[in-house]
């Protein structure tokens, strides 16, 4: 089994329960993860549009987790497996290395994003470890 896909998978599936509990937190929860004011205010006046997005992005990152365990070999394959895993590894290395953008506008920078940044850019790292070392055993 493969220990950087199944952390990766298991980092995956963490941040999707994150994203439950900021739909069962409401506002403050929406301000306090960094969706941002207009976000919790639409969930303060009753727009279902806040949860509904981040319900989708709660399928999501299941889905990443589901496709690292497959690559793990913690569960059955899943089709497109190595794509998948590639697909999965670069988002969030891009995701992660967005911080070198505020290079160019650091008045910008907030804490939220250097350390979303700096945990997106490790969780691609230890999806692209984890994915270069089960390359071979994938079937095409």
């Amino acid at each position: 089994m493969n220990r950087f896909l199944l952390s990766g998978g298991t980092f995956s599936i963490l941040v999707a329960l994150l994203h439950v509990a900021i739909i069962l937190g409401g506002p403050d929860w929406y301000r306090f993860w960094g969706a941002g004011e207009q976000m919790a205010k639409l969930e303060e006046n009753g727009s279902l549009l806040p949860d509904i997005v981040t319900f989708f992005l709660v399928v999501i990152f299941l889905i990443w987790g589901l496709y690292a365990y497959s690559g793990a070999g913690l569960v059955k394959r899943l089709p497109l497996l190595k794509t998948g895993l590639v697909v999965i590894s670069s988002i969030y290395t891009i995701r992660g290395l967005l911080l070198v953008t505020f290079i160019f506008r650091p008045e910008q920078l907030t804490s939220f994003i250097l350390w979303t940044s700096i945990v997106s850019l490790i969780a691609g790292l230890i999806h692209f470890i984890g994915t270069k070392q089960v390359w071979a055993e994938i079937p095409k």
